[in-house]
């Protein structure tokens, strides 16, 4: 990157720095070139990203191709039950070895000089090597894997980086409120059919805020779900019942409970209830789960989630599902979408059917939410994309006076985190992009 170039980044990444105090953010970060170049080496190069789930990978061979950054990995169930995470490039020329986005396999054959791997990144097999590379000990060249790959309760996650906090240290106190998604039942949660995926025109960024806690956009970026009758959870902005969380070691969500303790764990109809226990959460998880009619947060950078339950039509019943939804940047104002749909391991053919056909009607592609956030979305990367943007700064202060948001005492609430008696508080996006520029500013001081 040119000095220019870095100094441009540099000055942006202070100015964020600073919304802890100003609670203002330059308009560019949405939509600048030297901007998403750094992010890919910095954030992307460096951070746990989200790769996917183990369930998806059900059988030895399995594999899928999926995105970290620009790069192309290839996401792998080996013979031995193994998972991978190996970059698609074979070691003799660089070509990708492997073309479908999914199947099973036990090799891996690169189209140019058919050096062939197994599922597992060995390299087990190259014409005539006697003759073209006699000493070449085909142990030092199998397929470049992932440095780190770690998995939480499933979900694996890998980074690029040699060194760095582990998994565990980088989630931290935010896998408290993980567990009431991924431990709600003994199985844990399944994915249901093939993750959807769409390119778009906004930015990684939009899409990873707002899922952080962004309450105040529903009643009018969602009028239309509400003026068909798709839901009848989200209700008004605001309320005792609303909290937002922010400060979750970097991390940050927003949740709603019903003020009766009865068994509402998400909307769940009583034939998955049946299966939800606290073996595996403590106390108040187990309580704070029960109240729970909508959870939704992101795990900085770029894993958010959503568990709720909505409708495909005024006149069906609601079904409950658990969205995973990862924001990979493609380019200075584009995003690659990736949306997983999942359920309890427990729950009928049918309920997962069911909820699945609801997920992709309300979020997805063609979803009536997607299309919705869509909009506001590609209006910000617009609009950053301008000249006069440099002189444009977004307001994110609320809540950032004192006002009506109060943080709960820790007698008030047992989870970890700040915790608001609120959800109109853009503390959440705040805790996003501290973590941005505390990754941003961390990457490029370890080059220095």
């Amino acid at each position: 990157m040119s000095g220019a170039k870095q100094s441009q980044v540099d000055k942006l990444v202070s100015n964020v720095r600073k919304m802890d105090e100003t609670g203002l953010l330059p308009l560019e970060v949405y939509n600048d070139r030297a901007l998403h170049e750094a992010e890919l080496e910095r954030i992307f190069g460096t951070a746990w990203v989200f790769v996917g789930c183990e369930s998806e990978l059900s059988a030895p061979g399995d594999y899928f191709l999926r995105p970290i950054g620009n790069n192309t990995f290839i996401f792998a169930r080996d013979e031995a039950g193994d998972i991978h995470v190996m970059y698609n490039s074979c070691r003799h020329r660089g070509t990708e070895v492997c073309r479908a986005e999914q199947g099973n396999t036990t090799h891996f054959r690169c189209p140019y000089h058919s050096w062939t791997y197994d599922n597992s990144g060995d390299l087990v097999g190259l014409p005539q090597k006697d003759k073209a590379y006699p000493d070449l000990d085909p142990d030092d060249w199998g397929l470049h894997e992932a440095p780190r790959v770690e998995s939480y309760e499933g979900l694996v996650f890998a980074s690029l980086a040699d060194n760095g906090p582990s998994l565990e240290e980088h989630l931290g106190d935010f896998t408290w409120y993980l567990d009431m998604h991924l431990k709600l039942t003994e199985g844990g949660m399944e994915v249901l059919g093939e993750p959807q995926r769409w390119v778009t025109d906004f930015d990684w960024k939009s899409g990873a805020e707002n899922f952080s806690g962004d309450s105040y956009h529903t009643q009018s970026t969602h009028s239309s779900v509400f003026e068909v009758g798709l839901t009848e959870n989200l209700g008004a902005a605001g309320g005792s019942h609303h909290h937002d969380i922010s400060h979750v070691d970097g991390h940050a969500m927003t949740l709603r409970l019903a003020e009766e303790d009865k068994p509402i764990f998400f909307g769940y109809p009583d034939e998955v209830q049946t299966y939800i226990d606290d073996a595996r959460l403590s106390d108040d998880q187990y309580n704070i789960a029960k109240r729970s009619i909508i959870q939704d947060g992101t795990a900085f950078p770029n894993m958010s989630f959503l568990h709720i339950a909505l409708k495909d039509a005024a006149e069906s019943d609601p079904a409950t599902f658990f969205l995973i939804r990862k924001w990979n940047p493609t380019g200075p104002g584009q995003t690659e979408v990736w949306n997983w749909v999942l359920a309890p391991t427990e729950a009928s053919e049918e309920y997962k059917r069911r909820a699945y056909k609801v997920a992709v009607s309300t979020f997805s592609a063609s979803g009536n939410f997607d299309q919705d956030d869509a909009v506001g979305w590609r209006g910000m990367a617009t609009s950053a994309n301008g000249t006069f943007a440099e002189k444009v700064k977004a307001n994110f202060q609320q809540g950032l006076e004192a006002g009506d948001a109060r943080v709960m005492d820790d007698d008030e609430w047992p989870g970890p985190g700040r915790v608001y008696d609120t959800n109109l508080v853009e503390d959440t996006i705040r805790t996003f992009y501290g973590s941005w520029a505390d990754a941003m500013t961390e990457a490029e001081n370890d080059d220095n």
